[in-house]
């Protein structure tokens, strides 16, 4: 009578897929920046990353240094996706159609990378280099700024002021961009047309001087 087969009590190893160096630093990378995008930055443990990935935690920081480095890593590639498509719509073609190129630019980026927008707009750690969102929006503002600086030349206003309505406009499509995150509607192209409504024809009718209701000359009693 044959004999009953033995089962195998030992639990099923894992089986790890062989990376290369460059090929394990771009996994962690990648699972970082889902987890900091769904959690933050504090809800965020090494321990995790490294179970995600099947290895050990001195992998990671044999990579990173930390979650700090980690981080910084992650950060610094969204910040430098986000800055090359502003900057690239900003080089090419007329200003209004430059206004429209950057905001499609942001809405794109939200749209396309939307892990990648979270984590620049929630804070950073107190410890995180100056990588943030905040940054790079006055880097968008200064280039915005240095257009409308010509322009208002051209147009006999105060070149002084363009940054106040570079950090305006760039603030405006910015917010816009954040509440849009969630809303996803209507689509990308209609909330840029509609910013660029505002935005441009609120450009085009520009006052020389402007001054607050209360401080206008008012016309005599007849």
């Amino acid at each position: 009578m044959p004999r009953p087969t033995e089962v195998d009590a030992t639990p099923a190893r894992v089986a790890r897929t062989r990376m290369t160096g460059t090929q394990r630093r771009e996994q962690l990378i990648e699972i970082a920046r889902a987890l900091f995008a769904e959690r933050g930055y504090e809800a965020t443990s090494i321990e995790e990353i490294a179970q995600r990935a099947h290895v050990s935690k001195p992998v990671v920081y044999e990579h990173f240094g930390g979650k700090e480095g980690l981080y910084a890593v992650v950060v610094d590639r969204e910040m430098s996706r986000l800055l090359d498509m502003i900057t690239s719509s900003l080089k090419q073609n007329r200003s209004r159609v430059r206004v429209e190129r950057v905001a499609l630019a942001l809405l794109t980026y939200v749209e396309e990378h939307t892990d990648g927008f979270r984590i620049l707009v929630r804070d950073s750690p107190m410890a995180a280099p100056d990588g943030t969102y905040s940054s790079l929006l006055n880097e968008a503002i200064g280039q915005v700024g240095h257009i409308l600086a010509g322009d208002f030349s051209r147009r006999g206003f105060d070149p002084d002021l363009a940054l106040l309505y570079a950090q305006a406009l760039v603030g405006m499509v910015s917010t816009t961009a954040t509440w849009w995150l969630d809303e996803r509607t209507p689509s990308k192209e209609v909330v840029a047309a509609h910013l660029v409504n505002l935005c441009w024809n609120g450009l085009t009718n520009l006052e020389a001087d402007p001054q607050l209701g209360s401080d206008r000359p008012q016309p005599p009693v007849g």
